[in-house]
C-alpha cells in the first residue's frame, strides 16, 4: 500500500490474559499543501494517494472551477519555496485556465484544514455558503429504496484499505439507475474522500453528477452536503446522522438527504420524491 498505510509496533493487552507484542497497520495521515499557479491556497491533512483528484474536487467544492477543461495540470513539487527542496509529494501545484482568473483573498484559508473539518479556518463564515454552478431542483433522479439499502454494504466491501487499518472514511459514487459503483475513495478525512470522488468526476468530464447517489461511510455534515451540491449530486446518503445545518442546506438546495441508512431502514430528511418505494405511497417533498 506504500504511503497509504504504515506499520507500528504495539503492545496488545487483553483483560485476564497475557500481553503480547505485535505490529499494527495504521492509516497514514500527512499534510498536503495545494497551490494554484505557485500561490499557496490551503493545507489539508489527508491520506496520500489520488492527490490530483483531491485538489480538483477541492477547487470544485470551493466554487473556483466547475468544468474539467478549467483544470489544466497538476504537479508535485518540493517543500516551501521549492528551491531545490526534496520532493516529499506533500505539495501540489495546480495550473488552471486563464478564464478562471487570479484567486482572490476570499478563497484563502486562515489556517490548515484538519482531517475532520473541511471548512475550518474559513476567512469568513459567509464564504461557507458557496453558490453552485448547478441546479438540483429540476433533477428528476429516482432510485429504488431497495437499491439504496444495499449501498452501505457495497461501499464497505470495496474499502480495501479500511480492511487493513480500520481507520479510514469512504465516499462512493453510484449510478442511481443501476446501482453500479462508479468511483470509491478512502481517506482519513471524510471531506477529503468526497473531494477525491468529485475530482475523479471533474477529470473525467462527468460534472454535473446528475443521476447519481453519493454514499458516505459516516455522518452527513454541512460540508459534505455543500460538496454534493457544488458537484450537482442530487442525492446524498449516509449511515449516520445529519446535522441540522446539513438538512437545511439540502432542503434549500434541492438535494435529497438520507441518514441512518442501516439494514432495510433509512431516514429521508429532504426531497423524498427521489426515493421509489412501491409498497408505500410517496410522501410529497
Amino acid at each position: 500500500m506504500g504511503r497509504i498505510t504504515a506499520r507500528w509496533p504495539i503492545t496488545k493487552v487483553s483483560v485476564a490474559e497475557s500481553c503480547s507484542a505485535r505490529v499494527d497497520v495504521l492509516a497514514v495521515e500527512e499534510p498536503l499543501e495545494i497551490r494554484v499557479a505557485g500561490e499557496p491556497l490551503v493545507v489539508t491533512m489527508r491520506t496520500p494517494g489520488h492527490d490530483v483528484e483531491l485538489a480538483a474536487g477541492f477547487l470544485v467544492s470551493e466554487g473556483i472551477i466547475a468544468r474539467g477543461d478549467q483544470f489544466r495540470a497538476a504537479i508535485h513539487c518540493g517543500g516551501p519555496g521549492s528551491g531545490g527542496a526534496e520532493n516529499t509529494y506533500n505539495v501540489l501545484d495546480v495550473s488552471l485556465t486563464a478564464d478562471v482568473g487570479p484567486l482572490g483573498r476570499e478563497h484563502a484559508r486562515s489556517f490548515y484544514a484538519t482531517s475532520s473539518c473541511g471548512v475550518c479556518g474559513k476567512a469568513s463564515i459567509d464564504a461557507v455558503h458557496t453558490v453552485s454552478s448547478y441546479t438540483l431542483t429540476d433533477d428528476e433522479t429516482v432510485m429504488d429504496a431497495g437499491r439504496i439499502a444495499e449501498l452501505p454494504d457495497t461501499l464497505r466491501a470495496a474499502q480495501t484499505v479500511f480492511d487493513k487499518t480500520g481507520g479510514l472514511h469512504a465516499a462512493g459514487l453510484f449510478d442511481a439507475a443501476t446501482g453500479e459503483l462508479l468511483a470509491l475513495r478512502e481517506d482519513v478525512g471524510r471531506h477529503n474522500a468526497v473531494d477525491k470522488v468529485i475530482g475523479w468526476a471533474l477529470l473525467n468530464d462527468r460534472l454535473p453528477l446528475q443521476g447519481t447517489v453519493l454514499q458516505v461511510s459516516g455522518r452527513a455534515s454541512f460540508e459534505l452536503v455543500q460538496k454534493a451540491v457544488m458537484a450537482g449530486v442530487p442525492m446524498l446518503t449516509a449511515v449516520s446522522a445529519p446535522s441540522s445545518l446539513a438538512v437545511q442546506l439540502a432542503r434549500d438546495s434541492g438535494l435529497t438527504l438520507v441518514g441512518f441508512l442501516r439494514g432495510q431502514t433509512m431516514n429521508v430528511y429532504t426531497h423524498p420524491q427521489r426515493i421509489d418505494n412501491p409498497l408505500k405511497q410517496r410522501v410529497k417533498a
